[in-house]
């Protein structure tokens, strides 16, 4: 099977400091990938270089089949390359339905062919927030949401850009041990309907719940890749989390 994602060699340095030293990663269509590591390991690096929020220096990404190298953010995401932020940051003057117009209209209508219009939008804004639970606030603002409605609804707005790979970066994170459940089986239905998820997480529990696969960073490099039972296993990986 050919990989949706697939990255090769990848380098990122700030300065004198290496970020990410030759990094290799797939990601195969349908896959529920786990990506781990402690606080500065390169995680969030990594996502940017594959999403095109930052250039890498080193090494490659092909997503699709496509070499995405030198292509911008919006440009990734309109090949189906999608992603959620820790912290969201939706328009605030917008409602929620607004909020998930704007990834129909720059990253669907932009890829060509079949685009929506009028109220086909409106259905398809009404129809993603029924998916997260959010149907009944559509014409409600982001202000009046709880946290883990605000992450709800980032993910909604990457859903939007209909991707076929998102990336889904802390989406638990303060979270109640029931609101990540929720989390968890929103992304686990997500990759149910055809979706490639990439999840990055503090949470182990729900790591190994979500995980077909767990790849583990540390210091900007990858030391395991594989089941995820065996990786957590791994010595390499117990004392980058425990220590010696």
């Amino acid at each position: 099977m050919t990989a949706l994602l697939h990255v090769e060699g990848l380098g990122k340095r700030f300065g004198g400091f290496v970020a990410l030293q030759e990094i290799d990663l797939e990601v195969q269509p349908g896959e529920r990938l786990g990506l781990i590591g402690p606080n500065g390991s390169g995680k969030s690096t990594l996502v940017n270089c594959i999403c095109g929020t930052l250039n890498n220096e080193q090494g490659g990404v092909r997503f699709d089949g496509t070499a995405v190298n030198g292509l911008t953010a919006h440009q990734r995401t309109r090949l189906g390359l999608a992603r959620s932020f820790q912290l969201p940051r939706p328009f605030g003057s917008l409602t929620l339905a607004e909020n998930l117009r704007i990834p129909i209209l720059y990253a669907v209508n932009a890829r060509g062919g079949h685009s929506l219009s009028g109220q086909a939008i409106l259905t398809r804004c009404l129809e993603l927030l029924g998916q997260v639970g959010l149907a009944e606030k559509a014409h409600r603002l982001p202000r009046d949401l709880t946290q883990i409605e605000m992450r709800k609804l980032e993910l909604a707005r990457a859903m939007a850009a209909e991707p076929k790979l998102l990336i889904a970066d802390e989406a638990m994170a303060g979270l109640s041990h029931a609101e990540v459940d929720e989390i968890l089986a929103l992304l686990i239905r997500l990759n149910g309907q055809g979706v490639t998820v990439i999840m990055i997480e503090h949470i182990m529990r729900a790591v190994m719940a979500f995980s077909q696969r767990l790849a583990v960073l540390v210091a900007g490099r990858k030391i395991a890749d594989g089941d995820p039972k065996q990786v957590v296993r791994d010595p390499e990986v117990v004392r980058a989390y425990l220590g010696e």
